[in-house]
Order: structure tokens, then sequence, then C-alpha cells
């Protein structure tokens, strides 16, 4: 409506926020949107992608910055978060204190809902440690004041995405080596589905302090994703197998000699992670249509020009 109160959305530089920000303002009549980023870099990101959003630069872990931020917004889509965990970047900083400020600044801000994207297999009691602070930090939200909605997502999958890039990579190597030789099942989401997603999300009745667990049409194992890339991008790909102990080896290593490693443990266990649900009910929740996988994949891998 005209007029409407502005939507808040932090981690708002990422590819997912941008598609978002587009969705929101090209929408009829348009909505406004407040972005919020950690740095002045993302900040110049978002003014550059040619959004029209008033751009705030907040600490996702200052309450009171982000108060001041979600002043006057109808509600908030919270895109935070981490897979890879660093010395300088923890699970704890990046999940449960960003969900409680957010919380705590969303009760005295007076907003009316929060959607959280959060990842497949969270909870609580997880073995794997980024799973386990997601769920956390999804507690944390359903508990508090304002209404909060969270939507557990696999792999998205859309143009420039690095889901997206990191596939096409595999699909063009010709001969490329997968955990396991590519077992564990994947469940891609479009990201144009998710997007539609954290809409309906935002203004549908009945999905109030809940968690919804939302995937693609199809779960197959990686190594069939990888094929069927190949096929849409009309290359060739022979696949190959790196032992699982010691993609695990590597990951150990890697997060105890360096400051900053390609892989550590928890990733690689939510890289590996099987997703294998019915995507039908949070679909039917939120009113949305799932895009089938070969369309997903001719999306998010067809080159810049022929889009």
């Amino acid at each position: 409506m005209p007029g409407a109160a502005p939507i808040l959305v932090t981690g708002a530089n990422g590819q997912l926020g941008r598609r978002l920000l587009a969705r929101l303002e090209g929408a009829d009549p348009p909505r406004a949107v407040r972005a919020v980023v950690r740095s002045q870099r993302a900040a110049q990101s978002v003014r550059e992608s040619g959004a029209r959003a008033e751009v705030r630069v907040v600490d996702y872990r200052d309450a009171e910055g982000l108060t001041a931020a979600a002043a006057g917004c109808d509600a908030a889509v919270h895109l935070v978060g981490i897979l890879k965990e660093t010395r300088a970047n923890r699970y704890v900083d990046a999940h449960e204190r960003a969900c409680t400020a957010l919380a705590s600044a969303a009760a005295k801000a007076g907003l009316r809902r929060i959607v959280c994207v959060s990842i497949l297999g969270s909870r609580a009691d997880a073995a794997n440690a980024c799973l386990a602070s997601k769920g956390r930090a999804e507690e944390i939200l359903l508990a508090g004041a304002v209404p909060a909605l969270i939507l557990r997502v696999p792999m998205v999958l859309g143009p420039g995405d690095p889901a997206a890039a990191a596939l096409a990579r595999e699909a063009r190597a010709g001969r490329v080596r997968l955990v396991s030789g590519g077992a564990s099942l994947e469940q891609p989401i479009a990201a144009d589905d998710l997007v539609e997603a954290i809409v309906a999300g935002l203004f549908a009745a009945g999905v109030e302090r809940c968690a919804l667990d939302q995937a693609g049409l199809e779960s197959l194992p990686h190594r069939e994703l990888v094929r069927r890339a190949a096929r849409v991008l009309g290359t060739e790909v022979e696949i190959g197998s790196i032992p699982y102990l010691a993609a695990v080896a590597f990951a150990w290593l890697a997060a105890r000699v360096m400051s900053d490693p390609p892989l550590t443990p928890a990733m690689l266990g939510v890289l590996l992670h099987d997703d294998a649900i019915d995507p039908r009910p949070a679909g039917a929740r939120l009113g949305i249509r799932l895009t089938p996988l070969d369309e997903t994949l001719r999306r998010a891998l067809a080159p810049t020009e022929a889009r």
C-alpha cells in the first residue's frame, strides 16, 4: 500500500538480500526497504546494485543500533548467518547474539513480524556446531515478544549465487572428485522461490511463531545434481571420489592451522547433510509454487548474456 512502513532487511548485501530488495521495491505497489549491513563496503555494494533502499551500517549484535534502524518499520527479514566459522567470525556472534539483538530491537520498535532464513537440519541439539548454533538462534527468535517465522532451506540456486557458481565449476570440470563420490542428498531451492516464500511469510496468516522446512521439488545425490547441471550446460563430467575420512582429516587440520581455513569440520558436515523432505506442506502454507529442478538449473547456470 502507498506509504506503508518499510521492511527492515538485515544482511541485505548478499545475493539473496539484493533479490529480496528488488522484489519488494518492484511490487505493485512498491514496498520501501531499510537495508542493514555491517560495513561501509557492504553499504556501497547495495547502493551500486540499483536498490532504492535506505541503507544503515550496524553491527548485527548491537541491539541499540538495530532498534534505531528498526524504528518506524513494519516487519523484519533476517538473512544473517555464516556457514564457516573462523577465529574472527564465530557462530555465537553471527547467530545467537545477532538474533538476541534483533529480538530485542524488534520488540522495542514495535515490529509486527520477523522472518528469518535458516538452514535445513538446524536444531539446538544437533551434533554439528553450525546447525546447533542456528537452532539456538531460531529458539531465541521464536521465544521473543515479536512473532517470528523461521524458514529452513537447503542449497539456494540463483544467478550469481555461490552455490550455483560452485555447481557450475563442478559441471564444467570434465572430471571432478566429490566427497564419498557425491552420495549426500541435495534438494536445492530456486532463489526466486525462496524470495517468494519470504515475502509470503511477511504477510501470510497462520505462520506466526513457527518453523517451516522448505526445499525444492527433488532430492537427489550430489553426483546426480552435478550430472543434471552438466546436461543443462551441454558439458560432460566424470565423477570420482574423495574418501570421507580424508575430507574430515583435511577440514580438521585446516581449522587448527589456518586463521581462515577453506573448509572446517562443521562446514563439511553441513555440506554433506542429507536433504530429503516433502516441500509441499510448507509451500501450501505459504501459498507458493516451486520451480522444477531443471528450470532452476537453467536459470541459475545460464550465462549473464543469455538471461
